[in-house]
């Protein structure tokens, strides 16, 4: 059974190493992923040593629902790579977010595909949507 795949494209008018680095910057992560610039909720923490073997942790309190948002970082190609394992805990962190950032002629572009196990067929839709929103988030800030 194949599993399921969200991907979300966004053009960048920034260099490719800004988008990057961006995407692993803690500061930036609580900019452009999480808070008030996306959805009502507070950041408790965000932890992130990227390097390849590393882990993250990305935690945030929604009303009554604290959710830690994890993975460990599987390969890191600056500034054109970036993969992780994903996952929401108590979940296995059994889905992989991959990201390649490809120059242009105006800045770079970014596809970001989120594969997940294939009972997470449903959700593909809302990943696709949250994953556009928050790079949408990140353009604006770089």
């Amino acid at each position: 059974m194949t599993k399921p795949v969200a991907i979300a494209i966004q053009t960048f008018k920034t260099p490719p190493q800004r988008v990057y680095d961006a995407i692993l910057e803690p500061a930036m992560i609580a900019r452009f992923m999480f808070g008030p610039l996306l959805r009502e909720e507070e950041i408790l923490h965000i932890r992130n040593a990227p390097r390849v073997g590393g882990d993250f942790s990305f935690k945030v309190r929604r009303g009554d629902q604290e959710l830690d948002h994890v993975g460990r970082y599987l390969e890191l190609i600056p500034p054109r790579r970036i993969a992780f394992t994903w996952a929401v805990v108590p979940q296995p962190d059994s889905a992989t977010v991959s990201i390649d950032i490809t120059p242009t002629a105006d800045g770079c572009s970014l596809r970001l595909m989120h594969e997940m196990p294939p009972e997470y067929a449903d959700f593909v839709d809302r990943a696709r949507g949250s994953w556009e929103k928050m790079l949408v988030v990140l353009a604006t800030l770089l």
